[in-house]
């Protein structure tokens, strides 16, 4: 039975647009993203999802704690489920936050790292072989209550599509740009209405058919 591992933030997570700073809040299976997909795959597919907050691809948080760096989060995940089939790799969106000041190509060095982790011998051997879809998240915009600590994300954010299209076309991976289906919600301008979970499930779904 092939098995699907999901691996981003919260938007991976299934967080609903921020209303309230510090309140928690996750959108129902019938809802995010992952499960949308594992329906659209069809009878035969396990998911594991793992999607973290404040995840980022390669920074540790000084507020959300070191634990947010995905390099060490994408080991423990690949070493804790299996064997799977198919990696989803969804990373961007926290580390172009003020605080870690950040450019478009910092943060596909990040990403980088955490391809170099999946495509390892160690990785591969010991899932016997898996494919990676790599999905750029759609633009930052700056509003709402979180505004504040992205700061200047939105033009950053902007240069992360064509460069994330490169890298997935030279590492012969899959690539799936998710603002070319979605878009961030106009409430926090981070995360996605219900409705864009939907459209990104099924998009994501048809990327895994044709890796």
């Amino acid at each position: 039975m092939p098995i699907l591992l999901t691996f981003g933030d919260s938007n991976t997570h299934g967080t609903p647009p921020i209303e309230v700073r510090g309140e928690y809040r996750r959108f129902g299976a019938d809802i995010r993203w992952p499960q949308v997909c594992l329906r659209q795959l069809g009878a035969g597919w396990e998911l594991a999802e793992e999607g973290l907050p404040g995840r980022t691809a390669a920074f540790d948080d000084p507020v959300m704690g070191d634990h947010m760096n995905g390099r060490s989060g994408l080991r423990i995940a690949l070493q804790s489920h299996g064997p799977i089939d198919v990696l989803t790799i969804m990373l961007g969106t926290n580390d172009v936050k003020a605080r870690f000041a950040s450019t478009p190509d910092m943060v596909l060095a990040g990403v980088a790292g955490l391809v170099d982790v999946a495509q390892s011998l160690e990785m591969q051997q010991r899932h016997g072989g898996f494919k990676i879809l790599l999905i750029c998240p759609p633009p930052v915009e700056e509003v709402g209550p979180i505004m504040g600590e992205f700061y200047g994300a939105a033009a950053r954010s902007r240069g992360l599509p064509s460069l994330y299209r490169a890298f997935a076309k030279a590492r012969g991976i899959g690539f799936l740009d998710a603002g070319d289906v979605i878009a961030v919600s106009p409430v926090d301008g981070i995360h996605y209405e219900a409705e864009a979970h939907g459209k990104l499930g099924v998009a994501v779904a048809d990327a895994i058919t044709r890796l």
